[in-house]
């Protein structure tokens, strides 16, 4: 083990173990593939790609709203992306949606790391030289403003030179670790993140892919909710912390007492807040919203056509008329149709 980050890892706070405790009860409550039906994960899911890929570029600078996002993700198989916000949202929304997905599959590695920055920066021009590879220059860590201006640099990274030797450190102290169960997996991953922030290995991209491998990580540590609560939003929502926690505990690294306990407790009021908007979703508002085996059928329907009467559903799937009235009226209070015309033209389809 690595004698650096286990220092670290043995001086942490009691407000810390204090949060953990928190953290890991709230974790325990939540087991959405059971209590919430899969079209509401669904939704969720769609709904944290457009809020964590606007939120994560935005802390980078851009200037792309989440509405903007939306509408651009949706014409994906036309429209031509030749603005830098629009090449970094593309390939962030991508990245994030695969990570989604197979996170099962994939394991932490130097070569994963690299895959995904390659990934992340795959539709930027700018960065076609450094895409997947170790930054060759020295770089710094700014802090940006919401309009994109640089307000200062937070601190000093790795040096170029040295980044491959620090980054194979990090990485291999990371995977013996979390199996070794030695500490609890959120200080591992987070001295992971405020590490690889520190060394920040490549040319572009570095904090951005902080929250992908975040995101990652998490899941294969059992934070099953990351992809229906956006952890990015969190962080951009209390941007200045972030950048604090980040500056006290980096600059603590160039001392004989590194603290870890600065980014240790913004990361973790970050995961008790991600947790405890998971848990609101199991609250007794969100269960009512869980569809009755007759407003499935009428959704299910609804959802592949592509518009339909009121008639033609009851029609079609058996069920009266008065009850189909309901069943569209709470599935539109649910924002999963829409009501198109009036009257005898009424027509319903998939919101």
């Amino acid at each position: 083990m690595n004698h650096k980050f286990t220092k670290r890892l043995n001086n942490i706070s009691q407000e810390v173990w204090l949060k953990i405790t928190k953290l890991e009860s709230l974790r325990g409550r939540w087991d959405g593939s059971t209590k919430l039906h899969h079209h509401i994960l669904n939704r969720l899911k769609k709904s944290v790609l457009i809020t964590s890929t606007g939120s994560s570029t935005r802390i980078e600078g851009s200037k792309l709203s989440d509405k903007e996002i939306e509408k651009m993700i949706k014409g994906l198989a036309i429209e031509k992306f030749t603005t830098r916000d629009k090449q970094e949202v593309r390939g962030y929304y991508e990245l994030l949606n695969n990570t989604f997905s197979s996170w099962e599959t994939l394991k932490l590695s130097e070569g994963l790391i690299k895959h995904f920055h390659k990934e992340l920066l795959k539709y930027v021009d700018k960065d076609v030289e450094h895409r997947g590879d170790y930054k060759k220059k020295e770089n710094t860590v700014q802090m940006v403003d919401k309009e994109g201006n640089v307000l200062g640099t937070l601190f000093a990274t790795t040096k170029a030179y040295l980044t491959p030797k620090e980054m194979t450190e990090l990485v291999e102290w990371t995977i013996a670790s979390l199996k070794s169960q030695q500490y609890h997996p959120v200080l591992v991953i987070s001295n992971f993140i405020v590490e690889f922030l520190k060394i920040h290995p490549f040319t572009d991209g570095n904090g951005r892919l902080s929250r992908i491998l975040t995101n990652f990580l998490l899941l294969k540590q059992g934070f099953l909710y990351m992809p229906y609560i956006s952890h990015e939003k969190i962080v951009e929502d209390n941007k200045p912390e972030y950048y604090l926690a980040l500056r006290q505990t980096q600059k603590s690294f160039s001392s004989s007492n590194q603290n870890l306990n600065p980014w240790l407790n913004f990361f973790l009021d970050t995961l008790l807040t991600q947790a405890e908007q998971a848990n609101k979703l199991l609250s007794q508002e969100q269960v009512e919203s869980i569809l009755s085996p007759s407003q499935q059928k009428v959704w299910d329907y609804i959802s592949n056509a592509d518009a339909v009467s009121p008639g033609q559903i009851a029609k079609d799937t058996k069920i009266p008329r008065p009850t189909i009235n309901q069943i569209t009226n709470k599935l539109i209070s649910l924002k999963m149709i829409e009501r198109l015309g009036l009257g005898s033209a009424t027509m319903y389809r998939k919101k």
